[in-house]
């Protein structure tokens, strides 16, 4: 099937042949067929370089692409490095988590295929789910920074998505049963202001020109971050629960001052955010 969307076919004249240039983000893909590069083969190989030992990470994990978790776990010697995280590109470090246990978390995974890339070793290292906590720009003004949105939904305005699922306007969170729980949960939270909806995902943050936010807001977008259409493509191809949040502190700095997360550079709330959202999945999935 060819999934090239009309007006992206760019004709190439030569004498009197014309032809079709092919779209590689697009063109060439089998949605359905296993990738010949896998994961588990490359922390196998990174293991044995390493000489790491085959330890599982925790099964909450998450992604802090601010690094704003990771710094205060290590300045307040909370957090310890996993012995067994393998990856090339990145550190595991894990902490107990009030009322949820152990929980691994990545920092400074920024992007949509550095988090899907990360993503992908953590499922394939024991990880059962995943919570993604970026910070992200407000796009629909529905209140003052700083606040959460629960992802359920990305405008795919990024590469990474469309090498897991047919192009599409939006990628949608898979499980709605966990979305709809972790909303009741996010709802009870007593400092911690939180609202449901879309995201713009974009790969090119300085390039959030007036025609694209605009079009962003169009379609229902309350915040532009730059990992959810990604990790949400690869959740649904894979069948992975995965939720996203975006912590909206700023309007693209438009005005001085912004930026601001809340106390201790907004680890409070995510800390609260995420544990209440680890729960909720607990409570449907029957571990603990």
């Amino acid at each position: 099937m060819n999934h090239r969307p009309e007006g992206i076919m760019k004709e190439i004249t030569s004498g009197q042949s014309v032809a079709a240039e092919p779209w590689p983000i697009v063109d060439g893909k089998d949605h359905a067929a296993p990738s010949v590069f896998r994961p588990e083969a490359l922390l196998r190989e990174a293991r044995r370089q390493k000489g790491l030992p085959p330890l599982a990470v925790p099964e909450i994990c998450v992604l802090d692409p601010d690094g704003d978790i990771v710094r205060r776990l290590r300045a307040s010697g909370a957090g310890r490095p996993h012995e067994g995280w393998a990856c090339y590109h990145s550190d595991l470090v894990t902490f107990a988590l009030d009322g949820v246990g152990e929980v691994g978390v990545v920092g400074c995974a920024v992007g949509a295929s550095f988090a899907v890339l990360v993503a992908e070793q953590l499922f394939a290292s024991g990880c059962r789910v995943l919570i993604s906590v970026t910070s992200a720009g407000q796009i629909a003004e529905i209140g003052p920074t700083p606040y959460f949105v629960l992802i359920d939904r990305a405008l795919r305005d990024e590469g990474t998505s469309y090498h897991y699922l047919p192009p599409s306007a939006f990628a949608g969170a898979p499980d709605l049963a966990l979305l709809g729980r972790v909303e009741a949960a996010l709802a009870r939270l007593p400092d911690a202001v939180v609202h449901r909806g879309a995201a713009w995902t974009t790969d090119a943050p300085y390039r959030e020109t007036e025609a694209a936010i605009a079009t962003a807001r169009a379609r229902g977008a309350l915040a532009v971050e730059m990992e959810a259409a990604a990790l949400y493509a690869f959740a649904t191809a894979t069948s992975r629960p995965v939720l996203c949040f975006a912590h909206v502190t700023n309007a693209m700095a438009q005005t001085e001052g912004d930026f601001e997360k809340g106390e201790a550079d907004g680890t409070v709330a995510s800390l609260a955010v995420i544990a209440a959202a680890a729960r909720a999945w607990s409570s449907g999935d029957g571990t603990v």
